[in-house]
């Protein structure tokens, strides 16, 4: 593992979820990095030539925030990518998606639409979840206003917004749509009963160890069952009739399995799936793409799998 993720892993343990009581959670939920060249050279800034635009959609008890990617220079509909950021369904906003959404707007040429879901612990499972199917199917609706083609549509997420783009894609085909073409799953947490081997085997890792795993899970579930599917993904009980799925997963990842497991169940269901596990990553390591050396694969993979899926539809 390389040092500079060492020593990053090191920094951000000092600010561990499985440290923080409920008045510090509720401080880190109001609090948000700026873009400044000294963040956007570690985190990553906004990719060049994408405009931003802030706004709201359909949540499940009211209007949630989204923030719309758009590529100045593309003409006509484009194909619509929906993205559910990370921070264990308790952490993470939309400014912190802005390197990987920008990113992908610009790659694939594609409209993409950040969703900010409510957090735990204020809001339990599954809060977070009817608000992304219940974003998704808003923004479909309204893909014309956004100038994008509600019949070429994508989702992703990283680690608790892998998890939100897997539940989401169950949802829409147990509630009859929208048609969801290809779903990037990266790092997700898809078995809230934490019973993979990765969590032992990587226990005290960097950037999210096992402690922190169960924390961000008890936080959210709030003592609720870990095996309901629109929780834990893994046990539902069909997964045929799924979008074909990209799954990214890290070497050094104590739900590094969450992954494995997922890819190989939608595999045995027929679903096509692709798998990729980055050596020597980290949890979260698409986050610090100045950081972490395959911070740049994994995103042109993530392209490339979604520019084909979206003009396979098209």
């Amino acid at each position: 593992m390389d040092l500079r993720v060492r020593v990053l892993g090191r920094l951000l343990g000092r600010m561990s979820i499985s440290s923080m009581d409920e008045a510090r959670i509720r401080k880190a939920q109001a609090s948000s990095i700026p873009h400044n060249p000294v963040t956007d050279a570690l985190l990553g800034g906004v990719a060049r030539g994408v405009r931003l635009t802030d706004g709201t959609a359909r949540g499940e008890v009211g209007p949630v925030p989204v923030r719309v990617y758009r590529p100045e220079a593309a003409d006509g509909p484009l194909p619509l990518v929906v993205n559910f950021h990370g921070g264990g369904w308790v952490l993470g906003n939309l400014d912190s998606a802005d390197w990987l959404c920008s990113s992908v707007a610009a790659t694939v040429g594609a409209v993409v639409v950040s969703v900010d879901y409510r957090l735990a612990p204020g809001n339990r499972w599954p809060a977070a979840a009817e608000d992304c199917y219940a974003a998704l199917v808003d923004l479909v609706a309204r893909a014309g206003e956004l100038g994008a083609d509600p019949e070429r549509v994508a989702v992703v997420g990283d680690s608790a917004g892998g998890n939100l783009a897997a539940v989401v894609c169950l949802m829409a085909r147990d509630r009859s749509g929208p048609r969801i073409a290809h779903q990037g799953l990266v790092y997700p947490s898809v078995d809230l009963t934490m019973t993979g081997a990765s969590i032992e085997e990587n226990a005290h890792a960097p950037i999210l160890t096992k402690a922190d795993c169960l924390a961000f899970r008890d936080h959210y579930l709030g003592g609720q069952d870990p095996r309901a599917p629109y929780a834990s993904p893994l046990f539902a009980e069909d997964h045929t009739g799924l979008p074909p799925a990209l799954v990214q997963v890290a070497e050094h990842d104590p739900i590094r399995d969450d992954g494995t497991r997922y890819a190989a169940v939608l595999q045995r269901a027929g679903v096509p799936v692709r798998l990729t596990e980055y050596v020597g990553m980290p949890h979260g390591f698409l986050a610090f793409p100045r950081l972490c050396r395959s911070a740049p694969q994994a995103l042109a993979e993530l392209c490339a799998a979604q520019t084909a899926a979206l003009a396979a539809t098209g």
